[in-house]
């Protein structure tokens, strides 16, 4: 059984944020091993972000690939299916284009991947004044002990403590189900198999959990690595959660049903 892949894509996530995404992109171009492809999951930007990558392509050297369709509202699933297709790699690795990601990020994910299994990864939140002085000089380096960020622990990498939180970590009772959409790597093959992401979800919500959810019922182990692949999160407010209520309930069915695959999904570009 291969555990390490032998093709990684990066997919980001985005809409109307291309000074955020400057950011992301930036730190990707510092990686010690650059991802095969660099997938922009565009969720129907304007003409801004469509140019900044366009630019930052040619500066950066990075093989980017931007995947975009019409803005019909949040439609992150979607968006998330139609990366994943486009994707020619093992192992996708997922990231919001609001999240800078540190050097060793891709290495310390390619060196944790194992077949059978999912990761979920922690974020660090860099508060609002460091954000935006960080947007406005468009720089991107940060670290454990820059100023301006929370949950210090998490931000350092230190891979020799990975095996103990692996298996142990947040993974019991509904923590199990906890995942951040914003750090997180699986099989390309696996998310295939459950059908992607469930495009019945409307506006902001739990897509993300859902997804898992049905990964872990066809037996996909979920794996934590703690202290490493380190990523912060350039602050904003938060999305409007107009249609929450109603995607909390197709999360829920997911896990009360034992959901493997859905009908609405990554089907569709496949």
């Amino acid at each position: 059984m291969q555990d390490k892949p032998q093709s990684v894509s990066l997919i980001i996530s985005t809409y109307n944020w291309p000074q955020a995404l400057e950011l992301v992109l930036c730190s990707v171009a510092e990686q010690t091993i650059i991802p095969n492809e660099v997938i922009i999951a565009d969720d129907g930007s304007r003409e801004d972000t469509k140019q900044l990558i366009e630019t930052l392509n040619l500066r950066l050297n990075l093989p980017i690939k931007h995947i975009w369709h019409e803005d019909k509202g949040f439609r992150l699933a979607k968006i998330r299916n139609m990366a994943i297709a486009s994707s020619t790699s093992e192992y996708i690795i997922q990231i919001d284009g609001d999240i800078i990601i540190h050097p060793r990020f891709i290495a310390d994910h390619i060196k944790f991947a194992k077949s059978g299994s999912f990761v979920r990864a922690s974020r660090i939140y860099i508060n609002e004044e460091t954000s935006n002085t960080m947007l406005k000089e468009h720089h991107s380096k940060i670290n454990a002990f820059s100023k301006g960020i929370t949950n210090f622990f998490s931000a350092l990498r230190i891979p020799f403590l990975w095996s103990y939180f692996e298996d142990n970590y947040k993974n019991k009772g509904d923590e199990r189900y906890e995942i951040h959409g914003a750090n997180m790597a699986y099989w390309r093959k696996d998310a295939i198999r459950v059908n992607g992401y469930n495009e019945d979800f409307n506006g902001w919500g739990p897509e993300d959990k859902e997804f898992i959810t049905r990964l872990l019922n066809t037996g996909i182990k979920k794996r934590f690595i703690k202290l490493g692949a380190v990523a912060f999160h350039i602050y904003h407010k938060e999305n409007p959660k107009t249609f929450l209520e109603e995607n909390v309930k197709l999360f829920k069915d997911a896990i009360t049903k034992k959901k493997t695959v859905i009908k609405n999904g990554i089907n569709q570009y496949v």
